[in-house]
């Protein structure tokens, strides 16, 4: 074969639509443009990937950036740096910024900001509520726009949408699917005091309950077949809204978040504080068990990072006053590596989490797999490479991981993007070239 192509991967063992295999990728323009072996391929460029698994990039469909408006602990050049390192690729970002993402205006600010800033490729929700139910099969259609995002609790102004009307009124414009934070806001209120008199983050999962959330999830499903809308459950955090949301795969999907499935109370209370305190809580390991094993058959379609970081500062004020939320979308990929190593996960089911699951759910344009046509979006890993994770390889704003001194054996040595290196052994190169994502429901 004679061609020439942009950028040549040699030898790496790639996960692709076809299993697991040694092959090489020729990339182009951009995109991947053959595949196999090419050792008759002429290339600008040459990565010799031996020894080296070759993954898509992950898509990370539930992060917190912070910017506008709450800049201090977060923005979108810091994270979309920190998703490059770890090997994420695209982001879809959540709408409680300040302003809140309701309307074209808003949405439009954060693009902006995303194409001079944005390491890696981007797309942002907006806000569902009472306010724009009824333009929102207008605004989901929006370039850039990754759906809608509903807060049934944990939120707070305007852009909560707790009342089984305002939900129905959501589910009832628009025809993509809808992402839910699932936890019953009435029932968080009604049991506030027990976190006021409690004064430790210990009793954060007593607050927020089981029942809190298996409350939400159950209204979500009956709403979600009355008007016969996708939904997308984001941080299922119990085995018991597991059991239920099983029976319902034919129009729920179902995300998990590395904290769920790598920290459990009491250890992570103790040991963290409130740098382990999240919405919903972290839970003991009955319930963690429990999101594995809903891995294992098939209930999880997506994990998520649900990076949401705050200041060091404010994370250490006196529960309940700490904020909940923990940054993630740079160890995600990092801690899955390594709960591969310990068999727990196939590279296979990884794929599948990260990249194959985002793609089919959103529906999204040329992403999530390695296949001739699609975005040259890859991440090389080292399955064997032993590493810590440490609060200075953190690019977040906020400059610390719940999981600083966690020692894995699995990490990424090399990410590309739409066929540009950006980064490199540790090191982001270049500079920053994201774009928005593309959807088949916007075109």
């Amino acid at each position: 074969m004679s061609k020439s192509v942009n950028l040549l991967i040699k030898n790496g063992i790639v996960v692709s639509p076809g299993g697991i295999s040694q092959a090489d990728i020729g990339i182009a323009n951009g995109k991947i443009v053959t595949l196999g072996d090419l050792s008759g391929v002429s290339a600008a460029k040459v990565i010799d990937a031996k020894n080296l698994h070759v993954l898509p990039g992950v898509i990370d469909s539930q992060v917190h950036f912070r910017e506008p408006g709450l800049e201090h602990k977060e923005d979108i050049a810091h994270g979309t740096r920190s998703a490059i390192k770890g090997g994420v690729t695209s982001i879809f970002e959540m709408p409680n910024t300040s302003p809140l993402t309701l309307d074209e205006d808003t949405l439009s600010q954060k693009l902006e900001i995303a194409r001079r800033t944005a390491w890696c490729d981007f797309a942002f929700f907006m806000g569902g509520n009472s306010e724009n139910a009824h333009q929102l099969a207008e605004l989901e259609r929006l370039p850039g726009c990754a759906g809608v995002k509903i807060f049934m609790g944990s939120s707070t102004g305007t852009l909560l949408a707790k009342d089984d009307e305002v939900i129905a009124m959501v589910l009832a414009n628009g025809t993509r699917r809808v992402s839910v934070h699932a936890e019953d806001e009435d029932r968080l209120l009604s049991r506030q005091g027990i976190a006021v008199s409690a004064q430790t983050v210990e009793a954060h999962p007593d607050w927020r309950d089981v029942e809190s959330a298996v409350r939400a999830t159950k209204r979500l499903i009956q709403l979600a077949r009355d008007a016969n809308r996708r939904v997308h459950v984001l941080h299922i955090s119990s085995k018991d809204e597991m059991d239920i949301l099983a029976n319902h795969k034919d129009l729920i999907t179902v995300e998990v978040t590395l904290n769920h499935l790598s920290l459990a109370a009491p250890d992570c209370y103790e040991a963290l504080g409130a740098f382990s305190q999240m919405n919903p809580p972290v839970r003991d390991i009955s319930h963690q068990n429990g999101l594995w094993d809903a891995i294992q058959n098939g209930i999880v379609d997506v994990i998520g990072s649900d990076h949401a970081p705050h200041t060091k500062e404010e994370k250490e004020r006196p529960y309940p006053s700490s904020p909940s939320g923990m940054p993630g979308v740079q160890t995600s990929l990092p801690l899955l590596l390594d709960h591969v190593n310990r068999g727990r996960l196939t590279l296979e089911r990884v794929v599948d989490l990260t990249a194959a699951g985002p793609q089919r759910i959103f529906g999204i344009m040329g992403k999530g797999r390695i296949a001739v046509g699609y975005d040259a979006d890859l991440v090389l890993v080292d399955l064997n490479a032993d590493r810590v994770i440490t609060n200075d390889w953190i690019e977040s704003k906020c400059g610390w991981t719940p999981f600083n001194g966690t020692k894995v054996r699995g990490w990424p040595i090399t990410t590309i993007l739409r066929g540009k290196i950006a980064m490199q052994d540790d090191e982001i190169l270049g500079e920053p070239l994201g774009a928005a994502v593309r959807f088949f429901e916007t075109t």
